[in-house]
């Protein structure tokens, strides 16, 4: 069973930046293909950026290409999400989640079968 937890969650203005760590426990943590995903108040649950079991392959979201950047250590069993040029409608809660080991990249969020508890990210305008 793998569990995650996120950090790095707070408060930051238009135009600047955060980087969100996802800390991941479990056998085969380190090589699960692992994906952001954040929902904003009253809105639905959206992707936001993956990155394969390998590191060497990574997918965005129209709305965040360009700004984020997701990337891992496995060494660590941690994924990263670099916030840049945040903006207002970034402000959401984000969650890690983990693919099991037959899936390399996943895109939607039914490829994923495990979550973490979320991270708040709040940005001022």
């Amino acid at each position: 069973q793998v569990q995650l937890v996120e950090s790095g969650g707070g408060l930051v203005q238009a135009g600047g930046s955060l980087r969100l760590s996802c800390a991941a426990v479990g056998r085969t943590s380190s090589s699960n293909a692992m994906g952001w995903f954040r929902r904003a108040p009253g809105k639905e649950r959206e992707f936001v950026a993956a990155v394969s079991r390998s590191g060497s392959n990574t997918y965005y979201a129209d709305s965040v290409k360009g700004r984020f950047t997701i990337s891992r250590d496995n060494a660590k069993n941690t994924v990263y999400l670099q916030m840049n040029s945040l903006k207002h409608e970034d402000t959401a809660v984000y969650y890690c989640a983990a693919a099991d080991l037959a899936v390399w990249i996943g895109i939607r969020a039914g490829q994923y079968d495990y979550w973490g508890p979320g991270t708040q990210v709040t940005v001022s305008s």
